[in-house]
């Protein structure tokens, strides 16, 4: 047997249940892993909540790294023992040991940690493809960065000042402010109120060529308002709850703008693609261009405390839950 937090029902976080459960057989093209850290995500809370529909009941969590302890039958590129690390699903991290596709691991070099990888690879590549694919960011431009002090936005924020850009930065409160001004936001906004009058003051009234937006709902108005014309507005997340219907003429009023709502699962679905971005990834990090803060860990039998804070905006950086 091994021990996994089952949700039965769609609801809170108490709906969040610490049970034994089978331990899995790798089928063939898996592997069975023993985790060492389980990251913890948004997205995580879109499926407890049944934002995101799975078939109930269901293991929730989409990235972790471990140990390979077993192999199925076809299994090529990885060997028991080998240090792996994944992202992006199937569903069934918040598990001591899970089975997954060899296709969906990355070898984990030696100078990552279990803890890091746990904590990045979900949000780092997730940074990876906003940066690099959806809008590649390119030395001297300025760009708006929500979210600022959270897991993906600390590392946009590293990474794009690395890339040469200037980060503006959005954040809820004046700590966070300083957490994002240290991980390389040259502005930071604390709070909505007049982002849009705030962005046009700090560009000269140039406006930003991209917004990287992962709050949805309450900032997608002013996001596009701040935008300059063909600017993009890149919606990555629903925090505040999903984005409304969108009138397409308001892009065109706006200054013809272009919208797009991305997913790490479409960037990766190909087993290069996949590889590429985790190397690209690991390269950055070990080169200390950007550093992953695991700034909360919470055991895994409490996850429901840990998507407590992490609703309420208590986290900063990232968080990982241990088994």
């Amino acid at each position: 047997m091994t021990k996994a937090i089952r949700i039965h029902a769609n609801g809170g976080p108490e709906v969040m249940r610490w049970e034994d459960v089978p331990t899995p057989e790798p089928a063939r093209g898996e592997v069975l892993i023993r985790h060492a850290a389980v990251g913890l995500n948004y997205i995580d809370v879109y499926y407890r909540t049944g934002l995101y529909k799975t078939a109930l009941p269901a293991t929730i969590g989409m990235e972790g790294s471990g140990t390979v302890l077993a192999l199925g039958e076809g299994v090529t590129e990885l060997e028991v023992g080998d240090r792996i690390a994944y992202a992006g699903g199937p569903v069934g991290a918040y598990a001591t040991e899970r089975v997954i596709a060899e296709d969906r691991l990355v070898k984990l070099p030696e100078a990552i940690g279990f803890e890091t990888a746990a904590a990045m690879m979900l949000q780092g590549l997730t940074a990876q493809y906003l940066l690099h694919r959806t809008f590649p960011v390119t030395a001297g431009q300025t760009i708006l960065v929500h979210a600022a002090a959270g897991g993906v936005g600390l590392i946009l924020c590293q990474w794009a000042k690395h890339l040469g850009a200037t980060v503006i930065g959005v954040v809820s409160t004046a700590e966070k402010a300083e957490l994002a001004h240290q991980h390389g936001a040259a502005h930071v906004i604390v709070g909505q109120t007049n982002l849009a009058a705030e962005v046009k003051r700090l560009t000269g009234g140039a406006m930003v060529p991209v917004v990287y937006d992962s709050v949805g709902r309450d900032t997608f108005t002013a996001s596009l308002d701040s935008l300059a014309p063909l600017g993009m507005m890149v919606t990555f997340g629903s925090a505040s709850g999903p984005v409304p219907p969108v009138d397409v003429g308001m892009l065109s009023a706006k200054g013809s703008l272009f919208l797009t709502r991305p997913t790490l699962a479409t960037y990766t679905a190909k087993r290069a693609e996949l590889v590429a971005m985790a190397n690209d990834l690991f390269s950055v990090v070990a080169s200390g261009a950007v550093v992953i803060r695991v700034n909360q860990t919470f055991p895994l039998s409490a996850a429901a405390a840990a998507h407590t804070a992490l609703e309420a905006r208590q986290t900063t950086g990232s968080t990982v839950l241990l088994p």
